[in-house]
């Protein structure tokens, strides 16, 4: 199904409007419900990081770097692409889904268009292109939001969280979540689309393999991640 998206387009236009469609759909539709679980995630960190570091042995600020590090390598990555998964790949396999139940792909098909290459490409380059972006926006909120958090309830003043953010960064883990994300992005993107592109049957299919393709995705990431853990660390 891969090899058959890529093939000169008929129309650039028309798959200019739907990559732009589709980034708009992933980015700014998933942008509420990242900004809150990024916030919340990096608030319950600093918390029961303090908590767990009850040595007066163990600098504060070692507080803010375990959050820091626990937020870039794995939390925003993995969650935020897990939730990501069940938001942005429920709607494309359902969408897909419903256009081969209701036979406006065979019609697309019958006009001359590569349906493959009009309907999945857009998606999975959308997603390459915006998922990143939320990784990167929900990391820098869940470190504001241990921040904050650590502040307000006084476990730990935010001149020492500034202090810990800043000591024994490594820019590599920057660049690992990175790859996390890129990868992460073509899974939530390409298997609902194969589940929704290949549905057969009616509205009660379409339920089943929005299912599938949420189930299979999540443990696709999950796999992914210790592959490239493995890799890489």
């Amino acid at each position: 199904m891969l090899r058959s998206m890529f093939t000169k387009p008929e129309n650039m236009k028309m798959y200019w409007k739907e990559l732009m469609h589709q980034c708009s759909e992933i980015g700014i539709g998933s942008l509420p419900i990242v900004i809150i679980i990024s916030l919340f995630l990096g608030a319950v960190t600093t918390v029961q990081t303090a908590y767990q570091l009850v040595s007066p042995l163990v600098p504060q600020a070692t507080i803010a770097q375990i959050v820091r590090d626990s937020v870039i390598l794995e939390l925003s990555p993995t969650v935020v692409c897990i939730v990501l998964a069940g938001v942005v790949g429920s709607k494309i396999a359902s969408e897909l889904g419903n256009m081969r139940t209701t036979e406006q792909i065979d019609a697309l098909e019958i006009m001359g268009i590569n349906t493959r290459s009009y309907l999945i490409m857009p998606k999975i380059l959308g997603a390459l292109i915006v998922v990143p972006f939320l990784v990167i926006i929900s990391a820098v909120l869940a470190i504001w939001g241990g921040r904050t958090a650590g502040a307000m309830s006084g476990i730990l003043p935010p001149e020492i969280f500034d202090n810990g953010l800043r000591q024994n960064l490594n820019i590599f883990n920057i660049n690992f979540a990175l790859y996390k994300a890129y990868t992460f992005a073509f899974i939530i993107s390409s298997i609902p689309a194969y589940y929704g592109y290949h549905v057969q049957g009616g509205a009660l299919e379409i339920g089943r393999a929005s299912t599938t393709s949420v189930v299979v995705s999540c443990i696709m990431i999950l796999f992914a991640d210790y592959i490239l853990a493995a890799i890489f660390l």
